[in-house]
């Protein structure tokens, strides 16, 4: 079983079990214990890579600013090419597992569970847009009666051409790849997003155009471009945090419009 380093205190708690697998979550609980709280949660990326090196705790520092803001933070563990036979579809249905999980338990966290936030970046992003975007990618142990979609959504630029992606690391999913493919299935069916991209990120173009297609279809994306920046920008311990915190803010600011009430 994979451990992964936090340097400040989580919580963890087993969502799923696949196998021998434990799938948990990484809790940064606020100090305040109110109710009807607004609860995020946090997909990395780099997570289709064989063994990859990015872990959940990449997003910790993220975790424990929102935390410090009165909301519940989590990062998520979800199966990644570290796991035996790995393929995306497994990551798309964490994603939703994790979502159904928290509104289920929704109490005993003290949230709303209608103020449910998606945050996933790189991979993370991609995994985030299909588990709302493919209906029919659902674990069996799932309780299928509570939904899935996030009521808002936040995205650090990912990779939307499954095509793409199957072709690079998984070319025995590639017969079926459109039907993993977001840029494929333009429709409308995002709750709020706020998108955020750097000009200099190898995928800028595809995400710009994404979103712009996403938004003729009638989604409301909040799309924020940073110039010159690079895929993975906004890391903690990156440009001297500048665009940490810049994208920290932006998040916020964000979220104070849509459930963080």
């Amino acid at each position: 079983m994979r451990v992964f380093q936090f340097d400040y205190p989580v919580k963890e708690v087993t969502y799923k079990v696949i196998g021998e697998r434990q799938l948990k979550l990484y809790l940064f609980e606020p100090e305040t214990s109110l109710k009807n709280r607004s609860i995020i949660l946090f997909f990395i990326g780099g997570s289709f890579k064989k063994n990859p090196l990015k872990t959940p705790a990449d997003f910790q520092n993220q975790a424990k600013y929102f935390s410090s803001k009165g909301i519940v933070a989590v990062c998520v563990d979800y199966r990644t090419g570290y796991d035996e036979g790995f393929s995306p579809i497994q990551a798309i249905c964490d994603v939703k597992s994790s979502i159904r999980w928290v509104r289920e338990n929704s109490t005993e966290l003290g949230i709303d569970p209608n103020k449910v936030v998606v945050c996933g970046s790189s991979a993370g992003a991609y995994i985030a847009v299909s588990s709302i975007m493919f209906d029919h990618f659902t674990d069996e142990s799932d309780n299928q009666n509570i939904n899935h979609i996030p009521n808002v959504l936040v995205v650090f630029a990912g990779g939307m051409d499954g095509v793409d992606i199957m072709r690079r690391r998984y070319p025995e999913l590639l017969e079926t790849a459109t039907e993993l493919s977001p840029i494929h299935h333009m429709k409308k069916c995002l709750p709020p997003t706020l998108w955020l991209c750097g000009t200099a990120d190898e995928d800028y173009e595809q995400n710009k155009n994404f979103v712009n297609s996403m938004i003729s279809e009638g989604n409301d994306i909040t799309f924020v471009e940073y110039e010159n920046m690079e895929h993975g920008f906004f890391h903690f311990g990156r440009h001297a945090n500048k665009y940490f915190y810049k994208t920290i803010q932006e998040i916020e600011g964000f979220l104070g419009s849509s459930v963080n009430e």
